[in-house]
């Protein structure tokens, strides 16, 4: 059996450079707090172990975590950046994301927000991403198992949004849950047509939509579809 050899610290610094350069940059994330908060917050410390060494590679990384197939997956490192610069988070706001995964993008939410609520549908990615936020020593981040496909009204409302997967569209019920002022980032759609977009509701009953970009994102579990609603 080959064993993968570790790359050393200096290997991932140049690797963490390589992918601000080639990747985030080139994808118009040019704002420079969101530049630096890649260079602080540890991706290879986020990934399942064995998959370290590709920590900062150009695409979904799965999400196996103990020798077990979740079928849950990280978003690209360049999506992750766009949608954060995007959403333009500020130091009081609360944050929902749903979707924990890595527990990576609530870290990085949570360097800019008061608050992050963070919900895993996946019991054993609620213990991988719980254990990867206490370890990067993110305090204000707080994770919570169940079903947020329709959000989570617990803590709403919020003033970001963030859902780490894809939808085919928008649950009323969780544009409900923004906050007037507040932003919403998803993907949105169905396999092939799906678009990265972010909504800002503008009024009591209005919304913004704002498409950046095309993409695919595995759905969200639980998503519900266009014929699941009854008007």
């Amino acid at each position: 059996m080959t064993v993968q050899a570790i790359p050393s610290e200096a290997a991932f610094e140049q690797a963490r450079t390589n992918m601000i350069e080639q990747q985030i940059r080139p994808w118009e994330v040019l704002d420079q707090s969101v530049l630096d908060l890649l260079s602080l917050v540890r991706r290879e410390e986020f990934v399942p172990p064995h998959l370290r060494a590709l920590a900062f590679v150009d695409f979904e990384l799965p999400l196996n975590v103990d020798g077990v197939v979740t079928g849950e997956t990280m978003f690209a490192p360049k999506v992750e950046a766009r949608l954060l610069q995007e959403l333009g988070i500020h130091p009081h706001e609360q944050v929902l994301e749903i979707g924990t995964g890595s527990g990576y993008m609530a870290a990085l939410a949570a360097h800019k927000a008061q608050t992050v609520w963070t919900i895993e549908i996946d019991p054993r990615l609620q213990v991988f991403g719980a254990a990867n936020l206490a370890r990067a020593g993110v305090r204000n981040a707080r994770v919570e198992g169940g079903d947020g496909s329709v959000g989570w009204p617990a803590h709403a409302p919020y003033d970001v949004i963030i859902v780490s997967g894809s939808l085919p569209l928008l649950p009323p019920a969780l544009l409900d849950q923004l906050k007037i002022g507040g932003r919403l980032a998803a993907i949105v759609g169905s396999a092939p047509a799906m678009s990265a977009q972010i909504v800002t509701r503008i009024s009591q009953d209005g919304f913004e939509p704002l498409s950046l970009f095309e993409t695919w994102a595995k759905p969200l579990r639980n998503a519900q579809h266009p014929s699941a609603f009854r008007f």
